[in-house]
């Protein structure tokens, strides 16, 4: 009789809300923790998401994870992050892309497919793993860290892999921070071709308007609006890497299975579509200027709230991460990073000075 309570007792649903709390109040804490210290400590501004993937690989590597926090953080890592996705598209307007121009548009396009066509190559040429490659040179072409955890979405890449990517992406975009502007002073780039130089080769947009900034405001405004096309590429790059990714020996594959379709992607895109919407001017009263005029008035809110969503699923990312396989991928990978950055540098900088 007993055992027939026992195995009634497990096979009893689990609470979902009991299951995920464990996991969840890890990566709340973590992100709230990056939260505060980039809002209130100066030198750690605009590294938000950074500190959570630093915090939560902390966490696993010294601490550890209790077995009963896997759900939680699964969960943070998976669904939270798609929908932090969809919610990006919410920055981005239409309009913003077509002031940088046609050439301009051109320019960072050119940009964004070299750089991820040569980068997988490099990487195979000095043994570093295709996915890895490929998630260095999604970080580096399109938009960091961001863009890593998109596309590792889309082709089922691995965690550790991801970490390497956006450790990668975040040491060079940082270096670029501080190169820019000294070798701007030797190129004497106008503001505008300076900041449309960072918005097409920088790898995070903090980094970016950090860049930028140096220029004067005519550099910073086109060097975000540069930065934020490069953004708006992320969605059809990614669906495209989805659905071709193991094809082209990405990812894990199980048998002939066909790749889960990134609806995660679909609705980022429906997301420009409504932030171009809310962009437009609205006076008549109606229910819908009403709520397009909301959202427009919350929409610091909303971008605090997508950039606290990123950082729980990136201290999940780090969470997952055990340092000792980072460690044991050497320094091959960190060349490819280099080697992705530099070409993006240059081939934009050419190309900034010869047709533009």
């Amino acid at each position: 009789m007993s055992s027939v309570i026992v195995d009634a007792r497990a096979q009893a649903p689990k609470n979902t809300v009991l299951v995920l709390a464990p996991g969840l109040a890890i990566t709340v804490g973590i992100a709230l923790i990056a939260y505060l210290a980039s809002h209130n400590v100066g030198f750690l501004k605009n590294y938000q998401m950074i500190m959570a993937i630093l915090l939560g690989m902390l966490m696993r590597n010294v601490i550890g994870m209790p077995a009963a926090a896997s759900e939680g953080v699964a969960f943070s890592l998976r669904r939270i992050l798609r929908f932090s996705i969809v919610l990006l598209g919410l920055q981005i307007t239409a309009q913003q892309a077509t002031e940088v121009g046609g050439a301009g548009i051109a320019l960072i396009a050119v940009g964004l497919v070299t750089t991820l066509f040569v980068t997988v190559p490099i990487g195979t040429a000095l043994g570093v793993p295709r996915g890895l490659s490929l998630l260095i040179g999604v970080g580096t072409s399109i938009c960091g860290a961001s863009a890593i955890i998109a596309a590792k979405a889309a082709v089922q890449g691995d965690d550790e892999d991801a970490a390497y990517a956006i450790a990668s992406i975040t040491l060079f975009g940082t270096a670029s921070i501080f190169l820019y502007p000294i070798i701007n002073g030797f190129l004497h780039l106008s503001p505008h071709d300076f900041g449309l130089w960072a918005g097409a080769s920088i790898h995070e947009v903090a980094q970016v308007v950090a860049t930028a900034f140096d220029g004067g405001p005519d550099a910073l405004r086109t060097g975000t609006i540069a930065k934020l096309t490069r953004v708006a590429m992320m969605a059809p790059v990614i669906i495209l890497l989805g659905q071709m990714g193991f094809r082209l020996g990405f990812g894990h594959a199980h048998g002939k299975a066909r790749p889960p379709f990134p609806w995660f992607l679909v609705g980022f895109l429906a997301m420009v579509g409504v932030a171009s919407f809310i962009a437009m001017p609205h006076t008549d009263g109606g229910l819908i200027d009403t709520a397009a005029l909301f959202v427009r008035d919350h929409m610091t809110a909303i971008s605090t709230a997508t950039a606290f969503l990123l950082s729980m699923a990136m201290s999940a990312m780090g969470v997952h991460t055990d340092i000792r396989h980072i460690r044991s991928k050497g320094v091959r990978p960190l060349l490819v990073g280099l080697f992705s950055t530099l070409f993006i540098s240059l081939t934009t900088l050419a190309m900034i000075r010869w047709f533009t």
